[in-house]
């Protein structure tokens, strides 16, 4: 007993001074704060954190592929302002992992199919962020952003959208928009070679607002979301200022958004009331408003347990929903689309033998009238034409890549761990780009997709995505854009003005000739 009393007291005499101690050197240390300036006290305090900043980045970093260190609180951002595909380039080939840093934030690229592939293809880890703006511009409510159970219902009652039936009752409106630009494109040729790349981009947002909006929605009104979609697309850049302050790209983005978002919810409204009429769906805003029209009257009836067909109701989607989802569309749509334009017309004007089977082709399938209208059995017989779409997609990916957010520490590799909160980005070039799958990958051939082995790598097929989050309208883009350029064929020559930066590819969201495609049209004789 003494002895434990003996114990009792030394330590409390240890404890004791231990405490005093540390009074003493927190008033050495406060005495020391006291004696200087606040401009030594903020500049020591600073080189602390940048330390600090140091040893986080080397401690997410590890052994990938990046810099040895980052810049001081900004990291890549000035470069990330002004991308470069060969700065993307270079850094997929420094590693099958890379990082940068960027305003804190920690971002690591993977390069390879198989990387690329497994990302893609990891839910229970990732989930897809679209960029830092992405949920400012497109609303965090946007369905995009969903995961889980609650995306897989959502997109459930999205699937009837780009069915077969589905895609042949758009065709008509997107050629009706085929036929008044091509017109645009002989008015403006008359004189000289004219730059494409925005008049692409203003035929590729005509055609998706038609095919959502059918007529509910204006000329005019088209034309001031082109206007508007050049301001959104210049605000969802991978990097961008994070901040929404006014007269900043993402100010004027979320204005465009607002503006656009009321066009789509008032056609909304229009197509609700019609399709309440029980008038027939002519767009795609009709379709999904008439599923849902007649799979709440199916459930009401007490039938969904019959053998009958049960058409999917997840449940009713207001106004506003549906113009947030068709604002993705014309995102995910839009862009991508304008970029394999650009470069489908102008590797056709530069291979004018390739052009000329198109040619032969379309004038099969129309039985020697090229002004008979399209459908959708005509589109599907599109062999050649697909091939020659698909190789342009396969050589010039309009998507890069695709970037997702780590939900937790997630081991892609053996030997190296994505921080959780990091971004995580599955890029596509090189998979698009194997030499394995695709002989001269960088050579347009689009023989090698009706006489060569293409068609038997389909792991490499990655212009859209794989994956839970693969792209919802694959079918519509390749659709949209064989039927085009087949039209096309049939009515118009053009002619391209090829300059030193023809091939070279300018980032701008999505990849396009650097020149911005300088082409001149004219009419074709019958």
């Amino acid at each position: 007993m003494e002895s434990f009393n003996n114990f009792s007291t030394a330590t409390a005499t240890a404890s004791a001074f231990k405490v005093a101690e540390a009074s003493v050197a927190v008033a050495t240390l406060r005495e020391f704060v006291k004696g200087m300036s606040w401009w030594t006290v903020a500049a020591t305090s600073l080189a602390i954190l940048l330390v600090a900043e140091q040893i986080r980045y080397l401690n997410r970093k590890q052994g990938i592929a990046g810099r040895a260190w980052t810049i001081p609180i900004v990291g890549e951002f000035l470069a990330s302002m002004h991308p470069t595909f060969e700065g993307y380039l270079a850094k997929w080939e420094s590693g099958p992992l890379s990082c940068v840093s960027v305003f804190h934030k920690f971002v690591v690229i993977a390069s390879t199919q198989e990387l690329s592939r497994k990302i893609l293809n990891a839910p229970a880890y990732v989930q897809p962020c679209v960029v830092d703006a992405g949920k400012k511009i497109l609303k965090h409510t946007n369905w995009v952003f969903l995961d889980g159970k609650a995306h897989v219902e959502y997109r459930k009652g999205l699937n009837n959208l780009f069915t077969r039936k589905a895609l042949g009752v758009y065709l008509p409106a997107q050629e009706q928009v085929y036929d008044e630009y091509f017109k645009e494109f002989l008015a403006m040729s008359k004189e000289k070679h004219v730059p494409y790349m925005n008049i692409f981009r203003e035929i590729n947002v005509a055609v998706s607002c038609r095919t959502f909006c059918g007529d509910y929605i204006t000329s005019a009104a088209i034309k001031a979301i082109s206007d508007d979609y050049w301001r959104i697309t210049a605000a969802m850049e991978l990097v961008n200022f994070p901040l929404v302050l006014p007269y900043t790209k993402i100010w004027y983005g979320v204005q465009a958004r607002n503006r656009v978002l009321a066009e789509f919810e008032a056609s909304s409204a229009k197509s609700r009331a019609r399709m309440q009429a029980g008038e027939e769906p002519n767009c795609m805003m009709d379709a999904w408003i008439k599923e849902m029209i007649e799979a709440k009257a199916f459930q009401e009836k007490g039938d969904a347990n019959s053998a009958g067909h049960a058409p999917i109701l997840i449940r009713e989607f207001s106004d506003s929903e549906i113009a947030q989802t068709f604002l993705s569309f014309l995102f995910a749509s839009q862009d991508a689309t304008s970029s394999a334009m650009c470069w489908l017309f102008q590797y056709l004007a530069d291979r004018p033998e390739i052009l000329d089977k198109v040619r032969e082709e379309q004038l099969a399938l129309r039985d020697g009238d090229r002004n008979k209208r399209m459908d959708i059995d005509m589109v599907e017989k599109m062999t050649y034409t697909r091939a020659v779409v698909k190789e342009t997609l396969r050589l010039r990916p309009p998507v890069l890549m695709v970037p997702y957010a780590a939900k937790k520490d997630y081991p892609i590799t053996p030997e190296y761990t994505v921080p959780k909160g990091s971004m995580i980005i599955p890029t596509f070039w090189h998979a698009l780009h194997d030499e394995e799958a695709y002989p001269e990958p960088n050579h347009w051939n689009p023989e090698r997709w009706t006489e060569g082995k293409a068609e038997s790598f389909p792991r490499n097929w990655l212009v859209f995505g794989t994956g839970p989050h693969v792209c919802l309208g694959q079918q519509y883009a390749v659709m949209h854009l064989m039927a085009c350029v087949g039209k096309a064929s049939m009515f118009l020559d053009w002619d391209h003005l090829r300059t030193p930066t023809s091939d070279d590819i300018r980032i701008f969201a999505t990849t396009f000739p650097m020149d911005d495609l300088l082409l001149k049209f004219s009419e074709r004789a019958a």
